[in-house]
């Protein structure tokens, strides 16, 4: 069953807005995205994110029926850009492509952040409106787990289906470090270092190994992320 990702919202656009042209749909989320990144999910004006759309309250509503209703476009968006960054998981057929594959990925969302600032910014609240249990964003960690557990790389001695929510919330509070360590530092400001990624590895480790010691047993440097 193939699900999309506004499935996963409780609003969602008018018809309407769906019968813009795409550039210009694009505009007025781009806008909305950058009040959403700069402002915050909560703090964001709609009224002045309207006015600098282009357009008035009256019209908004022919698109949308409130302020929820493009928020969940935005985030919808936000997400669908997460999951094309890191790519559908593809079954390894062994341990040291397993690795090199999770490396991939997540060498290529890092990237996809770092050169996207409005999407690091509101990461979190995009992964967060998913319903849990449910959606692309959880599809992908558990064919990430069940793909790891088959090959020996990941426990299997917890449940599967909290070994994926649980990596799944590691990765998600780990852009929400980021990107306070981004705001925090401007010296830094718009990437994401090695340093965050190597802290990452290292929890996700020490969650699917069963004994905390996994790549202490004779596992090569060489097939780590």
């Amino acid at each position: 069953m193939v699900h999309t990702i506004s499935a996963y919202y409780r609003f969602m656009p008018l018809p309407r807005f769906d019968r813009l042209p795409a550039e210009r749909q694009e505009s007025i989320l781009t806008v909305a995205r950058r009040h959403f990144a700069d402002h915050g999910t909560e703090a964001a004006s709609y009224n002045k994110i309207i006015e600098a759309a282009g357009f008035s309250k009256t019209a908004a509503y022919h698109y949308f029926d409130g302020r929820e209703d493009l928020l969940a476009a935005v985030l919808d968006g936000v997400l669908g850009r997460l999951l094309g960054a890191l790519g559908p998981w593809i079954a390894a057929g062994d341990e040291p492509e397993f690795w090199d594959r999770l490396g991939a990925g997540a060498g290529a969302l890092a990237a996809h952040l770092r050169d996207h600032p409005d999407d690091l910014a509101l990461a979190d609240p995009a992964i967060g409106r998913v319903r849990e249990g449910d959606g692309p964003w959880l599809a992908w960690f558990d064919a990430l787990v069940s793909n790891g557990q088959a090959l020996g790389v990941i426990r299997t001695d917890v449940d599967r289906g909290l070994l994926v929510t649980v990596t799944a919330a590691v990765v998600r509070a780990a852009d929400a470090w980021a990107l306070a360590r981004m705001k925090a530092s401007p010296v830094s400001e718009g990437r994401v270092d090695g340093d965050e990624g190597a802290q990452l590895w290292g929890l996700l480790r020490g969650l699917w190994s069963e004994t905390g010691s996994f790549f202490d047993e004779g596992k090569s440097d060489a097939h780590r992320p």
